[in-house]
């Protein structure tokens, strides 16, 4: 499994967020500037978080990003698949070696590591990391 760095940047600034905007609503140049994060591709991030319900924005000169909801309530694996999508594994390998036994049992594997991870990052919630 692996997580893209879309997702790594949205899990930091869904954590930025959480712990700062207790001061009102977060920019997002303030977690660009914070993190060395491209601002035109950070705005993207935080619009899918938005579109997911994590996020709220606000636009204007009280604008910027708040929590949509309590860290208690959004999990690691919402903020993940709100950027990068689900988490399934789409190989195929026993269509592509003709049903080898091996690839059978090699996808197994994964959907069970796959499923696992889900399973985890379903359970931890953003005010664990908080």
């Amino acid at each position: 499994m692996k997580i893209s760095r879309s997702a790594g940047y949205g899990m930091v600034a869904v954590g930025y967020i959480a712990e700062n905007s207790k001061d009102g609503a977060v920019l997002a140049s303030r977690i660009s500037k914070e993190y060395n994060i491209p601002m035109e591709y950070l705005l993207k991030i935080l619009q899918q978080l938005v579109r997911a319900n994590v996020l709220r924005s606000k636009r204007g000169p009280r604008g910027g990003f708040t929590m949509a909801r309590a860290p208690k309530d959004i999990t690691m694996l919402e903020i993940i698949e709100a950027v990068s999508g689900p988490l399934a594994s789409h190989l195929d390998l026993a269509q592509q070696t003709k049903n080898a036994s091996f690839s059978k049992k090699m996808e197994k594997v994964v959907e069970e590591a796959t499923a696992k991870a889900e399973a985890f990052l379903s359970k931890t919630k953003l005010s664990e990391m908080m």
